[in-house]
């Protein structure tokens, strides 16, 4: 007699995956990754093909911007756009990853801190400041993730680099100064490759404390400033109650996600030379990487335009390639 498989696991082998383009704009939860929380919404849309835009730590909620489909091909543009987080760092104890999933290194007295003291303090690690990631994180060292090394308690040494933060800015220190929980509510504005864990780190130190994340919640990503987000509970609800079209509706175009790119649109013969491989001379205005539109506007990929002023394709959707006549 067979023996019946766990329901789960049924559940998981019936689902047909299916072609499907677009953007999700997610409201990650707290307590999952990344990747576990794009599995999730891969699986609730039965996307065959997905990828997030930036890693947010399980610790934090927030924007995650999912990409289906063709849309994975403008991911890697986005990974690097502007964010901005809200944040609370927690003064004086110091943890191993820089945030409250981490375990306490040492504890530190706060000091009497007026507005004035700490202000100064944001002021100096805002503009482009040399930051030292944190040892859980997810950069690669010959081809392993670091938090992989360190849980293994592996000693490793992370080079400072680089990087922008273009607003530090304390939001409410009303519990620090009213003599209660030290915590300092902040917002943060960056450039791609910022840790706001090594941030509110070295705010610590310059306060002469140490500190680390109590709560991380990105508001937005470029080019998406106002984001209406969907949180998992919601995605599943409309699938349940109203059907998979309906969820299809909270996706945004590719076209939404192109708009960090200069637009340069061509018309059908040329979108046709560009399908097949071919540049176009030009002269177009923008220098360096485009989004290519079609003359209705609709997003035909990415291309580059050199100082001469000349086009070619670097990444197509395949409704370009597939519209593309046989050269003559």
């Amino acid at each position: 007699m067979p023996t019946s498989r766990p329901a789960s696991r049924a559940r998981r082998e019936r689902t047909v995956f299916r072609r499907l383009d677009g953007i999700l704009l997610l409201d990650k939860p707290q307590g999952l990754s990344s990747n576990q929380a794009l599995q999730r919404v891969r699986h609730l849309f039965r996307a065959e093909k997905g990828g997030h835009t930036g890693s947010l730590d399980p610790l934090a909620t927030g924007l995650l911007p999912v990409c289906f489909g063709e849309a994975t091909k403008i991911a890697g543009g986005l990974l690097g756009a502007r964010k901005a987080y809200e944040t609370v760092a927690r003064l004086g104890i110091v943890t191993d990853t820089d945030d409250a999933d981490g375990h306490a290194l040492r504890e530190r007295p706060v000091p009497a801190l007026s507005i004035d003291v700490i202000d100064a303090a944001l002021r100096q690690l805002t503009g482009r400041v040399r930051q030292r990631p944190p040892i859980y994180s997810a950069l690669k060292r010959g081809g392993e993730p670091l938090y992989a090394k360190a849980r293994r308690g592996e000693h490793i040494e992370v080079e400072e680099r680089d990087v922008d933060v273009h607003a530090f800015e304390l939001l409410n220190a009303a519990d620090l100064l009213d003599a209660g929980t030290p915590n300092l509510r902040l917002h943060v504005e960056c450039g791609s490759g910022t840790y706001v864990r090594s941030l509110v780190r070295d705010l610590g130190e310059l306060l002469g404390c140490g500190a680390h994340v109590a709560q991380l919640r990105r508001l937005w990503v470029d080019p998406f400033r106002e984001p209406k987000m969907w949180t998992l509970e919601a995605l599943q609800s409309l699938l349940e109650q109203a059907g998979e079209h309906v969820l299809d509706a909270c996706l945004l175009p590719i076209e939404a996600g192109m708009a960090s790119w200069p637009g340069v649109r061509v018309n059908t013969a040329q979108a046709q030379r560009l399908g097949r491989g071919q540049g176009l001379h030009g002269p177009y205005p923008a220098c360096g990487q485009v989004a290519i539109l079609d003359e209705c506007g609709r997003g035909l990929g990415l291309g580059e335009v050199n100082a001469d002023g000349g086009l070619r394709p670097v990444r197509l959707f395949r409704w370009a390639v597939a519209n593309a006549a046989p050269a003559a």
